[in-house]
């Protein structure tokens, strides 16, 4: 008889339901053994992410268990592990999946034919608004809490974040049309630092005070707007 244990792919198709998860109350009532459709896997893991995320945000990342997480979400621990290694994992894979699902349908800067700061100005919104979000802002407040106790956090929230926004923006800037524009003079790594920072504004008051009513489209549109004339002047010819 085989004993060994199940392939990665395998555990991916599995069911995810515990034994006595199967009520009608349950995210498994109604799924038939075997194979799970591709659709069923998507909502699956979306809803698995979104109880994590939701834990994360109440209790804190370091005082929430894989256990706790499993519990909640109605999947079994090993599930957890083989799919994304573990509680970093989660957390990478919920900041990855919320910024694809928050730029979906925007277009490539790397190849977007539009005017640069036409692309910069879509850019500037749609960036003010992610972070503008309560939860992305909740998100933010823990990572720095925890930082130091907690590095891989930090590093986890850092590298599925704001380096690859910030490598987004230097594939942008090191395009030939685009550089044809700046000073010759400016080092290229510093180039999206600075554009983050004249969009963000006052993060800090952001941060230790956050809004009691989330800011209009037309309030981060004129915070757009000024953010990008402040960074245009200071890089352009």
């Amino acid at each position: 008889m085989n004993t060994t244990a199940p392939t990665e792919a395998a555990a991916l198709d599995e069911q995810d339901c515990p034994e006595g998860h199967y009520s009608p109350d349950s995210p498994c009532f109604g799924k038939a053994a075997g194979r799970p459709r591709a659709a069923d896997k998507a909502a699956r893991r979306a809803a698995l992410l979104h109880t994590a995320g939701q834990l994360f945000l109440e209790k804190g990342y370091s005082k929430v268990s894989l256990e706790m997480i499993a519990r909640e979400a109605h999947v079994a621990v090993r599930t957890i592990y083989v799919k994304f290694g573990g509680k970093v994992g989660l957390l990478e894979a919920i900041i990855t999946d919320g910024r694809a699902n928050y730029m979906a349908g925007v277009a490539n800067m790397e190849t977007d034919p539009r005017p640069m700061q036409q692309i910069l100005s879509d850019f500037a919104v749609r960036f003010l608004e992610l972070i503008s979000l309560p939860t992305f802002t909740s998100l933010h407040r823990m990572v720095v809490a925890e930082a130091k106790s907690t590095p891989e956090l930090a590093a986890a929230f850092f590298e599925a974040g704001p380096l690859r926004t910030r490598e987004e923006l230097g594939r942008f800037f090191a395009r030939a049309d685009v550089q044809a524009q700046l000073r010759p003079d400016l080092r290229p790594d510093l180039l999206p630092v600075f554009l983050i920072n004249c969009l963000m504004g006052d993060h800090m008051a952001r941060l230790l005070f956050p809004a009691e009513q989330p800011a209009t489209r037309e309030e981060l549109r004129r915070q757009a707007d000024e953010g990008l004339d402040l960074f245009l002047r200071g890089v352009l010819r």
